[in-house]
């Protein structure tokens, strides 16, 4: 059993919204993932995409991209990301996903996953936007959010498993573009977090990402927007 990522599918298959604004690369990005996707992971895999699911409005319009979703091999955990504005509750997600028969599907939300034949607990939140950005507004709401983030970490991490190995997921990166610790850094690294993957760039904008470790941390952090890694999720361990 294999754990995979892959970040931002953006699919739009109920909604006009085409993606190539990012480059030529992302024409027919979906059909990219899928034909991908079917050649690396197995049914028995688990497979984390961390937020910009969807490009519906509401739950309805978010449907055919679940149902996409769902047909795909492995296990699918979701999360939240600034352009889902379809997601609902994570009672509502739940009990829409069991009501369709997407049996594949579950959510990353105020909680924490355990995989037991990995011993690995699947942690994180959606993120926010990071203080201290050169010439950037950071006004009370988004710090209002950006603490509200790094509390909802905190008690995903503290849903991990007892002595399970914790893997970290966020949309947002989890610092600026000058790569400054931070409270949601901190809390990965005191909580001896290894491993942290997030999305949210692409185009132009991935020249901002960190594929590493932050000066003196021990976390190594790494971009998976799906044009970062090609449409192909990526494949984090292998059993």
């Amino acid at each position: 059993m294999s754990i995979f990522v892959i970040g931002d599918l953006h699919l739009s298959q109920a909604v006009d919204k085409p993606m190539d604004i990012f480059g030529d690369n992302w024409q027919n990005h979906d059909t990219k993932i899928e034909e991908s996707w079917k050649q690396l992971v197995s049914e028995g895999d688990t497979v984390v995409i961390p937020g910009d699911i969807s490009w519906a409005m509401t739950a309805e319009e978010a449907l055919p991209d679940l149902e996409f979703i769902n047909r795909l091999p492995g296990k699918k955990i979701l999360m939240k990301g600034n352009h889902d504005y379809w997601w609902q509750t994570a009672a509502k997600n739940r009990a829409l996903v069991e009501e369709k028969g997407l049996t594949s599907i579950s959510f990353l939300y105020n909680n924490s996953i355990y995989i037991e034949e990995s011993n690995i607990s699947i942690c994180g939140t959606r993120g926010w936007k990071c203080p201290g950005e050169d010439g950037e507004e950071f006004s009370e709401q988004d710090e209002k959010i950006y603490l509200r983030e790094n509390e909802r970490l905190k008690l995903s991490v503290g849903k991990a498993k007892e002595g399970s190995k914790i893997i970290c997921f966020l949309h947002y990166p989890p610092f600026n573009a000058g790569f400054k610790a931070n409270l949601i850094t901190e809390t990965i690294e005191e909580h001896g977090i290894e491993k942290c993957f997030y999305g949210h760039l692409h185009g132009p904008s991935r020249r901002y990402s960190l594929n590493g470790k932050l000066p003196g941390g021990n976390c190594e952090y790494k971009l998976v927007s799906a044009d970062q890694l090609g449409f192909k999720p990526w494949l984090i361990k292998e059993e």
